[in-house]
């Protein structure tokens, strides 16, 4: 090893030790006589002064030194002059007088500042990403992340489980997502699949009798990006055979209560963790993944609001809809220009608009509300005691503002909780150093797409639906619910999971209905319900996603943050150039040829 120490392991208890250092310069000072260098390495800082009365030639190299220039230094550790103690660092309290230094290489001056955490456009960050990693922040978050994954590896192995890899190159089959797709140059026109998730394969390591497997796995999807998406992404495979959904949601609960108090022990998490059906889900919060930091449920108001002469409410009773509605306390205040925002808000997520109602101005009790006080377009239109009953259904105060959203049931739902989730941004109830983790179970085994006019999974087409619900698969296909679960937290879905389809006639039962052919299920899915010939044995998983769980541990608001090379929010790697263009040699090969258009 060059150095003999790190820089953040430097103490008192090393006063009078030589010790040598190696790293990057972080800041250099220079006094005149004396010049310091605030040497930085993985571990932390450590400051080193270069004296000429203690070595000339040191501090002569110690005058062509730059920010990033990376330095081996010898010198003994001293403690520093009383009062110029840095409290903020660990080794605040020491300094290294240099004997000598040797500058291991030079620096361009970076593009941005790597000792300060300013903001930096993201796609110079991605550009230079070794740069980037090199700020305190981005390190602090992939040492985070390899803490993680290290108590997962360690939990699992004492529980049992063989960690076990799974091929990358696989065969397309129909999973939710596009495929990535890789030519194959020894079979022209026939094709490799990057595995959206090893799904069939873990499945396969259950009927070959593992019982217990996990993978740190990598993942691959064709789909746009967001905050909490990436072209390739990592997840915590599980698979076990013999087990109920109890089973998983018992040890998932104390894998992540267990990883939260050894890994980021300032967050709070409640415990147990609610199991919460999807139904109810989306009828209090609007989502399948809710933020349960803070309350601000949602009511359903049609029964109230559908009684009164507000022509709106009528239409929306009248054509099958649902009248619902959210209470944001101490906002009534609010001027035309936010209640403007707020209804352009729930526009974009395919609301007709937002209908409010302004509870006075002072706080008091909604039984002393009178009209006088009320602000709203539907006022007019509604009786008093109407609009108290309202404000009593969402525990509305004066004071408060009453907001509204109606239409069509998923429509209402989708565009309420989103603006819920708002709310509770802008008005910062959510703790951040709360981890409110729950699970959703009782899932429905099918969804209806309103733009195909077809069934499709929920989840995915391996689940195994409740055995009671098995004879009206075909004939009410909405009724049939799923062994299927997710685990969410703080407004995120950090895993899917559920109890596996094991038996060959089941599995293409639902694949048929889903539309497949006799022939399109031999050729997608033959390899794998042959196996299930085999003596397969009941089994599930779930999958937890590693980036989004330690993007919520770092308190990130995307995943690029905690990973080491991410794509940006257009699935450009702008530090490789990639995608990008290849040689025609190789087009040939692979016996591929580029249209113009």
């Amino acid at each position: 090893m060059l150095k003999t120490h790190y820089c953040g392991e430097l103490k008192k208890g090393l006063v009078g030790s030589k010790v040598t250092l190696a790293g990057w310069v972080d800041r250099r000072r220079d006094h005149g006589d004396l010049i310091f260098i605030d040497l930085r390495d993985r571990t932390g800082i450590a400051q080193v002064v270069f004296n000429p009365q203690i070595s000339k030639k040191s501090h002569a190299v110690a005058e062509q030194m730059r920010s990033e220039y990376v330095l081996k230094v010898t010198g003994e550790v001293s403690l520093r002059p009383s009062g110029t103690e840095n409290l903020k660092l660990p080794s605040g309290a020491i300094e290294v007088i240099a004997d000598e230094v040797e500058i291991l290489n030079t620096s361009k001056t970076p593009p941005f500042y790597i000792n300060e955490d300013t903001e930096v456009d993201e796609n110079v960050r991605l550009k230079y990403r070794y740069l980037d990693l090199r700020r305190e922040r981005m390190l602090k978050n992939l040492i985070l992340r390899d803490n993680v994954v290290k108590f997962v590896r360690d939990f699992l192995h004492d529980k049992g489980f063989l960690e076990i890899e799974t091929p990358i190159l696989i065969k397309s089959t129909p999973e939710g997502a596009r495929d990535y797709l890789v030519p194959s140059r020894l079979y022209p026109g026939q094709f490799y699949a990057l595995p959206q998730s090893p799904q069939q394969l873990k499945q396969l390591l259950m009927v070959a009798g593992v019982e217990k497997y996990f993978q740190i796995a990598k993942c691959f999807r064709d789909e746009d990006s967001r905050a909490d998406r990436q072209p390739e992404h990592t997840q915590l495979d599980i698979e076990m055979s013999f087990v109920e959904e109890e089973d998983i949601l018992k040890l998932m609960e104390e894998l992540f209560t267990g990883l939260i108090e050894k890994v980021k022990p300032d967050k709070r998490v409640i415990k147990p963790f609610p199991r919460i059906n999807y139904k109810d889900a989306l009828e209090k919060y609007g989502s399948d993944k809710p933020d349960l930091r803070f309350g601000m449920e949602m009511r359903d108001l049609t029964d109230i609001a559908g009684q009164s002469e507000f022509s709106v409410f009528k239409k929306v009773v009248a054509d099958g809809g649902k009248i619902k509605g959210i209470c944001a306390q101490g906002c009534a205040d609010y001027t035309r220009s936010q209640l403007e925002e707020l209804n352009k808000f729930v526009q974009s997520y395919g609301a007709g608009g937002l209908l409010t109602f302004a509870l006075g101005s002072a706080p008091g009790d909604i039984n002393n509300l009178t009209s006088d006080t009320v602000k709203s377009v539907a006022a007019k239109y509604m009786t008093l005691e109407q609009i108290k009953e309202i404000g009593q259904r969402l525990d509305a105060k004066l004071g408060d503002l009453i907001l509204v959203v109606a239409g069509k049931p998923k429509v209402v739902d989708k565009a309420l909780g989103e603006l819920r989730r708002e709310m509770g941004q802008r008005l910062k109830l959510a703790d951040p150093n709360l981890l409110a983790f729950a699970f959703i179970v009782n899932f429905p085994l099918f969804t209806w797409n309103e733009e195909t006019k077809h069934w499709e999974p929920e989840h995915h087409p391996f689940v195994w639906p409740w055995p009671e619900d098995v004879s009206i698969l075909e004939k009410n296909p909405g009724k049939v619910r799923a062994h299927c679960y997710d685990i969410v937290c703080n407004g995120f879905e950090l895993a899917s999971g559920s109890i596996r389809i094991h038996t060959p006639e089941l599995q293409r039962r639902i694949f048929r209905f889903l539309g497949y052919s006799d022939a399109e299920i031999e050729e997608k899915f033959g390899g794998f319900l042959g196996a299930f010939e085999y003596g397969a044995p009941p089994h599930g998983g779930i999958a937890p996603g590693i980036d989004r769980l330690v993007m919520i541990l770092a308190g990130e608001s995307t995943i690029r943050e905690v990973m080491a090379f991410p794509k940006n929010q257009n699935a450009v790697d702008l530090m490789l150039e990639a995608p990008s263009v290849v040689r025609e040699e190789q087009l040939k090969e692979l016996h591929i040829r580029l249209r113009d258009d």
